[in-house]
């Protein structure tokens, strides 16, 4: 059985028609959550792609913008509850830089009742991971790597797959140079793609250190992915969106181009 990922949201830092991207792996019953969008929208989205609270065994935070991190406090209070009810038997793993750490852990003091922030470091835990920092978790070995972000700290990951295949997690800024090691020939790569070249002066993608799914589509050709993956955009034109992005990035991508809509699922094969 080859590993499925959820898309539980889609969208940029400001949209309103979609949820802020972030997902799910899953393998066979179990789930490990990348991000968690920016509000408690995070619940419904789970609840809507059927994924138990009970079976999400662990989460990464790619770093601390708002439409990534607050939705996690949400995350942590329902697994929380589901512990002291005794619904959640086994303990929960969270995965991020110290200073994001550090960061979670204050909103969560600040804001959650102590009765479910004593399962901190206890059965909800803490990892701080640092460049180059390996960890497996549902059978999917993570290599996590610092994007090289101009903005605010930020790891992506490569994982290898139970089948073996590759999978790259770029994060949601432009690829950078130094990660070429990490990045290249994934059989999956998943790039952000703020809009469309053609509406680039609408849009301003590079005032803001993000991509086109021209240029997305480009440095997956580079990079020799298998297949391109587009998340992190705006919502303008939801109902065009996978039509119009595909047909851009396939202009300087040779092979299959995604662009999932929230909840859509993507089973990530293995080729023959």
């Amino acid at each position: 059985m080859s590993t499925e990922l959820i898309m539980l949201g889609t969208g940029n830092a400001l949209v309103t028609r979609c949820y802020n991207t972030c997902f799910a792996l899953r393998e066979k019953e179990d789930y490990f959550l990348v991000d968690a969008g920016g509000g408690n929208g995070i619940l419904t989205q789970m609840e809507r792609a059927d994924i138990p609270f009970e079976r999400v065994r662990g989460m990464f935070i790619s770093h601390a913008h708002t439409d990534h991190v607050l939705g996690t406090i949400w995350v942590i209070r329902i697994i929380a509850s589901r512990m002291k009810s005794g619904a959640y038997e086994k303990k929960f793993h969270i995965y991020c830089h110290r200073e994001l750490e550090q960061l979670v852990r204050t909103f969560c003091m600040e804001l959650l009742p102590g009765g479910l922030t004593k399962y901190f470091d206890d059965r909800i835990r803490f990892h701080v991971i640092e460049d180059g920092c390996e960890l497996e978790r549902l059978g999917i070995s993570f290599r996590f790597f610092d994007i090289g972000s101009q903005k605010a700290k930020q790891f992506g990951f490569r994982a290898r797959l139970c089948d073996g295949q590759s999978l790259t997690f770029l994060g949601d800024e432009p690829f950078h140079q130094e990660n070429l090691d990490q990045a290249k020939d994934s059989d999956w790569l998943m790039s952000e793609a703020f809009c469309l070249y053609e509406e680039k002066e609408i849009f301003k993608p590079y005032e803001k250190f993000h991509s086109t799914a021209k240029d997305a589509g480009s440095t997956a050709e580079m990079l020799r992915a298998g297949h391109l993956i587009l998340f992190h955009t705006e919502d303008s034109d939801l109902k065009h969106r996978k039509e119009r992005y595909t047909r851009e990035a396939a202009t300087e991508f040779s092979r299959p181009v995604y662009v999932p809509d929230d909840l859509e699922r993507i089973d990530l094969y293995k080729e023959a």
